[in-house]
Protein backbone atom coordinates (compact mmCIF):
# COMPACT_ATOMS: atom_id res chain seq x y z
CA UNK A 1 0.00 0.00 0.00
CA UNK A 2 1.79 3.26 -0.59
CA UNK A 3 2.01 5.88 1.47
CA UNK A 4 -0.37 8.62 -0.40
CA UNK A 5 -3.51 5.29 0.27
CA UNK A 6 -2.14 4.92 3.55
CA UNK A 7 -2.33 8.95 4.24
CA UNK A 8 -6.19 9.34 2.60
CA UNK A 9 -6.79 6.09 4.65
CA UNK A 10 -5.62 7.98 7.78
CA UNK A 11 -7.68 11.20 7.12
CA UNK A 12 -10.05 11.23 8.47
CA UNK A 13 -8.58 9.88 12.09
CA UNK A 14 -5.86 12.63 11.88
CA UNK A 15 -8.27 15.71 11.40
CA UNK A 16 -10.81 14.57 14.26
CA UNK A 17 -10.43 17.00 16.77
CA UNK A 18 -8.00 16.74 19.80
CA UNK A 19 -5.56 14.00 18.05
CA UNK A 20 -3.05 16.87 16.58
CA UNK A 21 -2.39 19.73 18.84
CA UNK A 22 -1.10 23.33 17.26
CA UNK A 23 1.93 22.58 18.20
CA UNK A 24 2.54 19.58 16.78
CA UNK A 25 1.18 20.23 13.26
CA UNK A 26 3.51 22.99 13.51
CA UNK A 27 6.76 21.17 13.95
CA UNK A 28 5.33 18.73 11.57
CA UNK A 29 5.05 21.54 9.17
CA UNK A 30 8.15 23.45 9.99
CA UNK A 31 10.16 19.62 9.86
CA UNK A 32 8.59 19.32 6.27
CA UNK A 33 9.78 22.58 4.97
CA UNK A 34 13.54 21.53 6.07
CA UNK A 35 14.35 18.37 5.59
CA UNK A 36 16.20 17.79 2.58
CA UNK A 37 14.71 17.17 -0.09
CA UNK A 38 12.58 20.00 1.14
CA UNK A 39 8.69 19.03 0.80
CA UNK A 40 7.44 22.49 1.39
CA UNK A 41 8.54 25.74 -0.16
CA UNK A 42 8.77 28.66 2.74
CA UNK A 43 5.13 29.85 1.06
CA UNK A 44 3.60 26.63 1.65
CA UNK A 45 4.97 26.48 5.06
CA UNK A 46 3.92 29.72 5.91
CA UNK A 47 0.05 28.75 4.52
CA UNK A 48 -0.10 25.83 6.66
CA UNK A 49 0.95 27.65 9.91
CA UNK A 50 -0.99 30.34 9.65
CA UNK A 51 -2.76 31.08 13.07
CA UNK A 52 -5.85 32.72 11.55
CA UNK A 53 -7.00 29.18 9.55
CA UNK A 54 -8.93 26.61 11.85
CA UNK A 55 -6.30 23.69 12.31
CA UNK A 56 -8.97 21.58 11.24
CA UNK A 57 -8.43 23.68 7.68
CA UNK A 58 -4.76 23.50 7.43
CA UNK A 59 -4.58 19.88 8.73
CA UNK A 60 -6.75 18.99 6.13
CA UNK A 61 -5.63 21.21 3.43
CA UNK A 62 -1.55 20.23 4.28
CA UNK A 63 -2.50 16.68 4.34
CA UNK A 64 -4.88 16.86 0.65
CA UNK A 65 -1.41 19.05 -0.37
CA UNK A 66 0.80 16.16 0.25
CA UNK A 67 -1.55 13.31 -1.69
CA UNK A 68 -1.28 15.52 -4.79
CA UNK A 69 2.75 16.16 -4.25
CA UNK A 70 3.63 12.18 -4.22
CA UNK A 71 4.41 9.08 -2.60
CA UNK A 72 7.80 11.02 -1.34
CA UNK A 73 6.05 13.48 0.41
CA UNK A 74 3.21 11.31 2.22
CA UNK A 75 6.52 9.32 3.48
CA UNK A 76 7.78 12.48 4.78
CA UNK A 77 4.85 13.34 6.42
CA UNK A 78 4.24 9.82 7.97
CA UNK A 79 8.33 10.71 9.04
CA UNK A 80 7.53 13.91 10.74
CA UNK A 81 4.48 12.54 12.49
CA UNK A 82 6.66 9.48 13.84
CA UNK A 83 9.29 11.97 15.30
CA UNK A 84 6.83 14.39 16.22
CA UNK A 85 3.63 12.26 17.70
CA UNK A 86 4.93 8.87 18.04
CA UNK A 87 1.52 7.59 20.66
CA UNK A 88 -0.65 8.62 17.39
CA UNK A 89 2.01 7.46 14.55
CA UNK A 90 1.66 3.96 16.09
CA UNK A 91 -2.30 4.31 16.90
CA UNK A 92 -2.76 5.07 13.26
CA UNK A 93 -5.34 2.69 11.32
CA UNK A 94 -3.18 2.36 8.30
CA UNK A 95 -0.61 1.30 11.06
CA UNK A 96 -3.39 -1.26 12.63
CA UNK A 97 -3.76 -2.76 9.71
CA UNK A 98 0.09 -2.99 8.82
CA UNK A 99 0.68 -4.68 12.25
CA UNK A 100 -2.40 -7.37 12.01
CA UNK A 101 -1.25 -10.69 11.07
CA UNK A 102 -2.66 -12.73 8.02
CA UNK A 103 -4.66 -15.63 9.79
CA UNK A 104 -3.03 -17.98 6.88
CA UNK A 105 0.02 -16.75 7.64
CA UNK A 106 2.38 -18.87 9.68
CA UNK A 107 3.88 -17.34 12.87
CA UNK A 108 7.70 -18.04 12.04
CA UNK A 109 8.14 -16.74 15.94
CA UNK A 110 5.55 -18.97 17.29
CA UNK A 111 6.66 -22.14 14.70
CA UNK A 112 9.98 -22.03 16.29
CA UNK A 113 8.85 -21.64 19.70
CA UNK A 114 6.87 -24.62 18.91
CA UNK A 115 9.33 -26.77 17.58
CA UNK A 116 12.16 -25.29 19.68
CA UNK A 117 9.85 -25.84 23.59
CA UNK A 118 11.37 -29.23 24.52
CA UNK A 119 15.23 -28.26 24.67
CA UNK A 120 18.55 -29.35 24.25
CA UNK A 121 18.43 -32.09 26.97
CA UNK A 122 15.42 -33.52 24.91
CA UNK A 123 17.36 -33.56 21.79
CA UNK A 124 20.02 -35.21 23.03
CA UNK A 125 18.05 -37.74 24.96
CA UNK A 126 16.73 -38.58 21.33
CA UNK A 127 19.88 -38.53 19.51
CA UNK A 128 21.20 -41.24 22.12
CA UNK A 129 18.25 -43.61 22.06
CA UNK A 130 18.52 -43.38 17.78
CA UNK A 131 21.92 -43.78 17.69
CA UNK A 132 22.03 -46.85 20.14
CA UNK A 133 19.57 -48.46 18.82
CA UNK A 134 21.48 -48.05 15.29
CA UNK A 135 24.86 -49.37 16.48
CA UNK A 136 22.72 -52.07 18.50
CA UNK A 137 21.05 -52.85 15.19
CA UNK A 138 24.50 -52.73 13.23
CA UNK A 139 26.31 -55.14 15.77
CA UNK A 140 23.20 -57.66 15.71
CA UNK A 141 22.95 -57.90 12.09
CA UNK A 142 23.88 -61.45 11.00
CA UNK A 143 25.01 -60.83 7.95
CA UNK A 144 27.76 -58.33 8.67
CA UNK A 145 30.63 -59.09 10.78
CA UNK A 146 32.02 -56.67 12.78
CA UNK A 147 31.85 -57.89 16.29
CA UNK A 148 35.24 -57.93 16.34
CA UNK A 149 35.05 -54.39 15.79
CA UNK A 150 32.81 -53.24 17.59
CA UNK A 151 33.91 -55.10 20.79
CA UNK A 152 37.02 -53.08 20.13
CA UNK A 153 35.00 -49.82 19.91
CA UNK A 154 32.96 -50.63 23.23
CA UNK A 155 36.40 -51.52 25.26
CA UNK A 156 37.85 -48.36 25.17
CA UNK A 157 34.04 -46.39 25.19
CA UNK A 158 34.21 -45.86 29.10
CA UNK A 159 34.56 -41.96 28.54
CA UNK A 160 31.30 -42.16 26.12
CA UNK A 161 28.69 -44.51 27.42
CA UNK A 162 28.40 -45.55 31.59
CA UNK A 163 30.82 -48.88 32.74
CA UNK A 164 27.37 -50.45 33.56
CA UNK A 165 26.00 -50.25 30.16
CA UNK A 166 29.57 -50.99 28.77
CA UNK A 167 29.77 -54.22 30.65
CA UNK A 168 26.19 -55.00 29.24
CA UNK A 169 26.74 -54.72 25.51
CA UNK A 170 30.36 -56.40 25.93
CA UNK A 171 28.25 -59.82 27.54
CA UNK A 172 25.92 -59.19 24.91
CA UNK A 173 28.78 -59.23 22.34
CA UNK A 174 30.48 -62.09 23.70
CA UNK A 175 26.94 -64.06 23.69
CA UNK A 176 26.32 -63.23 20.09
CA UNK A 177 29.30 -65.99 18.69
CA UNK A 178 27.87 -68.65 21.39
CA UNK A 179 24.44 -68.57 19.64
Amino acid sequence: QSYCHRLQHDMYFLTSTSRLNEQVVDKIVLQLNRVYPQILTNEEAEKFRNPKASLHTRLSDLLKHLQKKGDRHCQEFYRALQINAEQLFNDLPSRKILKTPDPTEIDTDKEQYMLNDRGPVFFLACFSVAAGLALFWYCCNSETRVIGRARRILGFSPIIIGRHVRNICMLYLEDIPRN
